[in-house]
């Protein structure tokens, strides 16, 4: 493809586990690329069945397409090639986003430390499928033990594979906040790109430059956004909702709880404990030994980024997901807001706990922009400027990019026999 050309011609993307769209709507919103199909299994929790999640309806919702229900833990590379024949027409597909399952990986479910989960094998899976669609750049993103985890040899021949079939392949694990996203969200991401072209990485992108801290913090992501009771829907975005907690131990707790970064822990001394407290956290108070529990239930802090958002921030009780100020947990739009999604994204489903799950899934949109970018880079030659890899309608701003100015050279000292005397 002649470079310049790119602006005119639209690369095509096809989106395997697409979810609700995270890593698609960076693509979606990049002039420069087309979604041409999705696929997604719609699985909610392992026990569940096929459709469960209801994703595809949110997915089809914000982007206009219809993700073929498939799982592809059953389709190899001729078999997914036949399911994409309608969307692709013949088409080649330049990039290709394959986001497996990252469960099994995830250092947050005990048995990961003791057991290979039978769905981390999608990882290397991907390869029959990269062979098949024969793309010019494939991105994954999973938990950051793809990489560095007990089980990171799925990662391992994932990339050997990848050089086998003519690929430069760059892993690495981020912390996202250092891009913008107002969630400290640890994430490995991997780029394989097709020689002859050049591997670039968001490193590269941001060299020279980086993000306001406040920019970050969870004030800047959703203070403005209008005060609502626990199960109260807003009139203006019915996105802006949160569970009913009614009047249970659950909301007399959070009512108790200090603001701003408050948790159980600080009412372990209130005259209402015996009454507020879990036997659980009656049991870590025995103990003294807390570790990451005071977490759960706990608020977040406003001047700092949320914690990260996983999938079951569907409840107060999952981890650190409480309003700082309001007395419950934070909204979808909230949420949807901290997981770097534009503040017009609309979720759809039957189940409230879906909704969220839709988010706590995701791959932020506000990361799969700078990616979009990235690949638009390696893809043209031509290297955008970082204020035009701002995905808007997010928490981030132009005006939050901070130019870094470069170390100041030092001179070299030249040994001569009369700096000796002197």
């Amino acid at each position: 493809m002649k470079r310049n050309n790119a602006k005119r011609i639209k690369w095509t993307v096809v989106d395997l586990f697409s979810g609700a769209g995270g890593m698609s709507y960076g693509f979606h919103a990049h002039p420069a690329f087309k979604l041409v199909a999705a696929v997604d299994a719609q699985i909610g929790k392992p026990s569940s069945g096929v459709g469960s999640l209801d994703c595809n309806e949110t997915y089809k919702y914000n982007f206009g397409i219809v993700p073929f229900e498939a799982d592809l833990a059953e389709l190899d590379g001729k078999g997914l090639c036949n399911l994409l024949e309608p969307a692709l027409q013949h088409h080649n597909v330049t990039v290709l986003s394959a986001c497996p399952p990252c469960t099994g990986f995830s250092r947050t479910n005990p048995n990961n430390h003791l057991k290979d989960d039978p769905r981390n094998s999608l990882v290397t899976r991907v390869t029959l499928w990269v062979e098949a669609l024969k793309p010019s750049i494939l991105i994954m993103e999973n938990a950051r033990e793809l990489i560095s985890g007990k089980f990171s040899h799925h990662y391992q021949i994932l990339k050997t594979r990848l050089s086998a079939l003519g690929y430069n392949v760059d892993g690495k694990v981020h912390v996202l906040d250092k891009f913008g996203l107002p969630q400290k969200r640890e994430r490995a991401l991997v780029l394989a790109v097709k020689a002859p072209l050049k591997l670039r990485t968001l490193e590269e992108l941001w060299e020279g430059y980086k993000i306001k801290v406040e920019a970050t913090h969870v004030r800047r992501a959703i203070s403005r956004l209008p005060l609502v009771e626990a199960g109260e829907i807003f009139s203006d975005d019915p996105m802006h909702i949160s569970p009913r907690l009614g009047a249970s131990s659950t909301y007399r707790r959070i009512q108790l709880m200090p603001h701003d970064g408050g948790s159980w822990i600080d009412l372990r001394d209130h005259r209402e404990a015996p009454h507020i407290l879990t036997p659980a956290m009656k049991n870590y108070i025995l103990k003294g030994k807390f570790g990451s529990h005071p977490d759960v239930y706990g608020r977040l802090w406003w001047d700092r980024p949320a914690v990260t958002i996983k999938r079951e921030c569907a409840h107060i009780g999952n981890g650190r997901y409480s309003h700082p100020e309001q007395d419950r947990l934070c909204t979808v739009r909230e949420m949807a807001i901290l997981q770097g999604f534009p503040r017009t994204y609309q979720f759809v489903s039957t189940s409230l706990s879906n909704m969220y799950r839709h988010i706590g899934d995701a791959v932020p949109p506000l990361i799969s922009y700078q990616l979009a970018c990235l690949i638009e880079w390696i893809l043209s030659g031509n290297k955008p400027k970082i204020e035009d890899c701002i995905l808007t309608n997010t928490n981030l701003t132009r005006e939050d990019i901070i130019s870094i100015p470069p170390e100041p050279k030092q001179e070299a000292f030249v040994f001569t026999s009369s700096s000796v005397h002197s």
